[in-house]
């Protein structure tokens, strides 16, 4: 039985750097690229003002809203891809928390337009007359600009020992 499958195992040990081959000349030859290259450049630039809470324990200086124009077309429709792009783009200091971009972790909670949220799950209003003002989530301590001391919540998340938990059994013991 195993020496009849030899023979289909050495064809698709043939057949398969082909295939790979052909899959990759495809992935990046250029007339697949270039409509996608159309398509990004057919939008026209739609430039958006964030006002973004800054505040270093560093400086001496209190704590404000910095302004950042981006063009809302050339970036992904999140809060969270906006973000990455003024840090990328624009200012490396910024400082925020991001893990899973799936709103599953919480790490990008901060307040977005005056509301509680996560900047992975949040859309960009798309109204380029109304600037997003995006800050740190207000009933914590920050750390610098989007990043809060997230030590107490932990805390209080292992106390209520949110997991399985066997019948009888007492919390940390082996």
């Amino acid at each position: 039985m195993l020496t009849a499958a030899v023979p289909q195992l050495l064809r698709v040990a043939q057949v398969l750097p082909q295939a790979l081959s052909t899959v990759a000349c495809m992935h990046t030859s250029a007339q697949v690229s270039q409509p996608v290259a159309k398509a990004a450049e057919a939008k026209p630039a739609v430039f958006k003002e964030f006002q973004i809470y800054r505040w270093s324990p560093d400086a001496a200086a209190q704590p404000k809203y910095e302004s950042f124009k981006v063009d809302i077309n050339s970036c992904g429709p999140m809060m969270l891809d906006v973000l990455l792009k003024i840090k990328d783009e624009q200012d490396q200091s910024l400082a925020l928390r991001r893990s899973c971009r799936e709103g599953i972790c919480g790490s990008c909670a901060m307040n977005i337009d005056g509301q509680n949220n996560l900047a992975c799950l949040s859309k960009v209003n798309r109204d380029p007359s109304k600037p997003s003002r995006v800050a740190p989530l207000p009933h914590m301590f920050v750390i610098k600009d989007l990043v809060v001391d997230m030590s107490n919540f932990y805390a209080q998340y292992k106390s209520i020992k949110p997991f399985l938990q066997k019948k009888g059994a007492r919390w940390g013991s082996a």
